[in-house]
């Protein structure tokens, strides 16, 4: 039905064009206006936003949501800590803005050490606990109004950035795309901004092998079923897999022209796009193991399988796996169906490339955000890597939910003053703001105390004349 609907349309699709051997051509997408008046509106709202340093921020948000409380001993009690949540917002900051404990320790003027900080990591912080301290603060922002205006609940977008490391790291690797050493931190954020779910993986793994599960393990209020992706969320498995579980795919794909489209039956023939189809559905394939497809979105939904333990087996196409061609035979409907719609429809076309430079907007402010230690992850253990990470998600989350609810304020004082602000200015702007933050403490200059006169190092000179006689 879609195939036949596109081939009606052809003649009026101006972004379409078939070349007389069979190979299409695509239009580049071009950008929704942006609405008037953005410029001024933009530039009034950084006027009125309010300074922020980042501890602060933090504080705002333990105050607000309660994070802290997770950072609990391993006996799962409350902490025994007479200064248990400014330690843990202190933790927050030093981990999550990539400065280590050492560095942070040097710049509490000496209310902390470095030992205080690493030993609340150490035992009462962990990847689950940093997790659900996320979830508070994802769920908070769910809650404020102005995130309705930048996009829907039920959206996700999801892909990759590189992260340096050194090279004695046994997860370290060369990538070929970056060009660089180090891992993937891999991230699932909402439409409305606020990040879902990260992983750490290695340099060398298939990307889309992990696209399906951060929105099995995302607890929070925010709970999407559809899911975009870069060039990597193309393969088949991943379409047929993401169907059963209830999610629709909408990749971004570079080279969709070099993809294989598929006819639903042999005797199909389309008067326009025929040349674009050079394969046919395999359903006997999808009807035979159609059950067995079933057990293993059954036992996903279940919580004993995630989708990454089915796709790693299925990387490596295996033509023998009768798993991978059930997959596969589905894929191939889904992708052509979806490929069918990408180049007949020019606002998804636009949405999905918003969609995923939005994730690459988020990945920009979180490495502004990580300024320690020039952004290079130094841990050796693959827990503390995985923590760094999280601590990493849970700053930008803060900073975030900390920026909207600046945001609203500033609006609401804009209005009053007779300002006229629209759904369409406020769908708009981002909460990726950085120009009201403050990375760094205050900078004072004091004057009053002079520092000690110059040694110039005379004596130094004479201890070496006295070392020379003495060898002579």
């Amino acid at each position: 039905t879609v195939a036949t609907t596109v081939d009606q349309a052809y003649p009026e699709n101006a972004a379409l064009t078939m070349a007389e051997d069979g190979t299409p051509t695509l239009k580049r997408v071009v950008a929704a206006p942006l609405p008037e008046g953005l410029a001024h509106f933009e530039a009034a709202l950084a006027d009125a936003l309010p300074d922020r340093q980042l501890l602060t921020v933090l504080a705002n948000v333990a105050h607000w949501t309660n994070y802290p409380r997770h950072f609990s001993p391993p006996s799962g009690g409350d902490s025994k800590l007479s200064d248990a949540r400014e330690r843990a917002i202190m933790t927050v900051f030093g981990y999550g803005c990539n400065l280590g404990p050492t560095q942070t320790a040097r710049h509490t003027r000496g209310r902390w050490t470095a030992d205080m900080i690493a030993t609340l990591n150490r035992q009462h912080v962990t990847v689950r606990k940093l997790e659900a301290a996320n979830r508070d603060v994802v769920n908070a922002y769910n809650r404020l109004i102005l995130p309705t205006f930048w996009g829907t609940p039920t959206v996700a977008i999801a892909d990759g950035t590189h992260i340096k490391m050194p090279h004695n790291r046994l997860i370290a690797e060369q990538h070929i795309r970056y060009g660089a050493y180090g891992g993937i931190i891999y991230q699932h954020i909402s439409d409305r901004y606020i990040a879902l779910f990260t992983r750490f993986i290695a340099c060398g793994m298939w990307e889309a092998v992990y696209l399906l599960d951060g929105l099995i393990l995302n607890t929070s209020d925010i709970q999407p079923d559809t899911i975009h992706a870069d060039t990597q969320g193309q393969s088949t498995p991943v379409f047929g897999l993401a169907y059963l579980l209830g999610i629709d795919l909408l990749p971004r794909i570079r080279h969709w022209n070099d993809l294989i489209f598929q006819r639903a039956d042999k005797a199909d023939t389309y008067q326009h796009i025929d040349a674009l189809f050079r394969g046919v559905v395999d359903w006997d394939v999808i009807e035979h193991h159609w059950e067995t497809m079933l057990q293993v979105v059954i036992s996903i939904k279940a919580g004993t399988l995630l989708p990454s333990a089915i796709l790693r087996k299925l990387s490596t196409y295996s033509r023998k796996n009768k798993l991978y061609q059930a997959l596969s035979a589905l894929g191939y409907v889904l992708r052509t169906r979806f490929l069918l719609q990408y180049i007949s429809d020019l606002p998804l076309r636009q949405d999905i490339t918003a969609k995923t430079n939005k994730l690459e907007s988020f990945h920009a402010f979180a490495d502004w955000l990580a300024f320690g230690g020039d952004g290079v992850l130094r841990d050796h253990d693959p827990d503390e890597q995985e923590k760094r990470i999280k601590y990493r998600e849970l700053v930008a989350n803060a900073v975030m939910y900390q920026t909207t609810v600046d945001m609203t304020e500033a609006i609401s004082h804009l209005r009053s003053n007779g300002m006229v602000v629209t759904p369409a200015l406020m769908g708009a702007i981002s909460p990726y703001v950085t120009r009201h933050l403050r990375r760094f403490g205050d900078l004072v200059v004091d004057l009053s105390v002079p520092p000690a006169p110059v040694n110039e190092g005379h004596h130094l000179l004479q201890d070496m004349s006295m070392t020379n006689e003495d060898t002579a």
